[in-house]
């Protein structure tokens, strides 16, 4: 798979998660703000397709929602709080929320943090896992 290198112009807009997992962690007691409990809808690895993390989720997404959960990926690893949502709405009742856990360190990058995305479709929640690092040259790459 491909990793996809985020302009460091964007770095400054918009997304992020929680904890690293796979979807094996469905029915994992997370705690998210005001150790609420996050949503236990089947998790997966990955998120929108040209996001940080690929994979099935957000499929259902127009080309415009796909960037604004781009947009909100980037926002929540640059700005969110640790355990803070940041938030994003699409056309048509599409929606999602990514939450950026703290950062931490890894061997050949600056930071890294792991995040979730919950992507609302029909109503209907998708949600998926990953870490992201941003590099020496200041891009944020996932990482598994």
């Amino acid at each position: 798979m491909p990793v996809r290198m985020v302009p460091a112009v964007l770095l400054v807009t918009v997304l992020g998660a929680l904890v690293s997992g796979c979807a094996s962690d469905a029915g994992a007691n997370l705690k998210g703000p005001g150790n609420m409990a996050l949503p236990t809808s089947p998790v997966m690895r990955g998120a929108v397709s040209g996001g940080l993390i690929s994979g099935a989720i957000g499929n259902g997404l127009s080309d415009a929602d796909r960037q604004r959960a781009y947009d909100a990926e980037i926002s929540a690893l640059e700005t969110g709080g640790p355990g803070y949502p940041v938030g994003w709405k699409g056309d048509g009742g599409t929606r999602g929320t990514v939450i950026a856990g703290p950062a931490y360190h890894r061997p050949g990058f600056q930071s890294c943090r792991d995040y979730s995305h919950t992507i609302y479709i029909d109503n209907r929640p998708q949600i998926a896992r990953g870490a992201a690092c941003r590099t020496t040259e200041g891009q944020w790459q996932a990482v598994s």
